[in-house]
């Protein structure tokens, strides 16, 4: 019988997942396709947005907090805090857009390694839009040799058709899964609120307290 108590956690693990590229890749698109099954053209993210999912998965109730960040440049101010104990990062571009891919190594994963908190978070490259496979500018080789030289892992989806969305989101948090030093900060999490964006530590003692 569900008492409807809240002190009783739901699920076993709280996952902060982040979507990030270049504005118009389809960011928003993915994340409304995973958490709502459904698929509209959607104006720019201004700022950040998140969705939250539960799903069951490796046996384990999982809560998902998925960002959606803004590609562009005007609204990351905040871009620090968007990667604050993020578990999963998928990077996501174009298959119809050449400089969408070009990006990801001149400006997103640079950000990555300045900003990213969790030295084992699991990267995803994702190559969108593959309904569109007459106007392709980037190939699936070219998408797998990034992902082998960046160590993420990579699929190419459609959010319009749902082809390997779900993949998308499955394989990440099965990775997550599987990797012991992301879980334990994930389970902790059900205590923090990794909803409340708060400035980074000044005082690089503050955060190594027991």
């Amino acid at each position: 019988m569900d008492s409807g108590s809240s002190s009783q956690p739901e699920f076993d693990y709280l996952f902060k997942l982040l979507l990030i590229g270049d504005s118009g890749v389809g960011k928003s698109s993915l994340l409304l396709r995973f958490t709502s099954d459904s698929f509209e053209d959607l104006s720019p993210t201004i700022g950040v947005d998140f969705k939250v999912k539960m799903v069951t998965m490796g046996g384990k109730k999982l809560k998902l907090a998925i960002w959606d960040t803004a590609g562009q440049e005007r609204f990351r101010t905040l871009t620090s805090s968007y990667y604050r104990g993020a578990q999963g990062i998928i990077m996501v571009y174009d298959v119809t857009r050449r400089d969408t891919f070009t990006n990801l190594s001149d400006i997103w994963a640079k950000e990555i390694d300045l900003y990213s908190t969790n030295q084992d978070c699991i990267k995803m490259l994702v190559g969108n839009k593959v309904d569109k496979e007459s106007e392709r500018a980037v190939t699936k080789k070219e998408g797998i040799d990034f992902a082998r030289e960046y160590g993420c892992l990579f699929l190419e989806c459609s959010a319009k058709t749902r082809v390997n969305v779900e993949q998308c989101f499955e394989e990440l948090v099965l990775k997550i899964l599987d990797t012991p030093s992301l879980l334990a900060d994930a389970s902790a999490g059900v205590k923090k609120n990794i909803f409340k964006q708060k400035p980074p530590e000044t005082d690089p003692s503050a955060s190594s307290c027991c």
